[in-house]
């Protein structure tokens, strides 16, 4: 691929990540907050950030500082959000202020994205790995 290319290719990938991290902000969440933009044909089709699903109270954590089980992550939202569309996820980039976790990796390749790319890395590297395994490109790029 041309270098100019793949510049500006790089600086999309980083503005969309700062996208996707002012989007986490949006989250009710006190422990961690992350945000996911989808993206095809350089427009932005999806959006998510954690927290609760419609209609449920946006606490997302007990008094003990654990997360509800209930609590959606920002890559489960943008996908769920994009299903309930008319478009399709199909060979869409997912960014992401996290590596998905596994759950979400399998959300992730069942809906027909073929890029991740992500700037914190996850607890788990399962999600990653299992993402790799199924030839989704990982990207990963520190944005702080």
């Amino acid at each position: 691929m041309d270098k100019s290319l793949i510049d500006k290719q790089n600086r999309l990938d980083k503005r969309y990540l700062e996208m996707a991290n002012i989007w986490s902000q949006n989250s009710y969440c006190k422990r961690r907050k992350v945000g996911a933009l989808l993206v095809k044909d350089k427009m932005v089709i999806s959006d998510g950030y954690n927290g609760t699903p419609s209609g449920f109270e946006n606490k997302c954590e007990d008094e003990n500082g654990n997360s509800f089980s209930y609590v959606m992550h920002a890559e489960a939202n943008a996908i769920t959000k994009i299903a309930k569309s008319s478009n399709s996820s199909e060979g869409a980039t997912l960014y992401a202020t996290s590596a998905p976790c596994i759950e979400c990796a399998k959300l992730i390749i069942q809906a027909g994205i073929i890029r991740v790319v992500y700037s914190e890395m996850y607890r788990c590297d399962d999600g990653k790995r299992l993402l790799e395994q199924a030839g989704v490109e990982m990207v990963y790029i520190p944005i702080k």
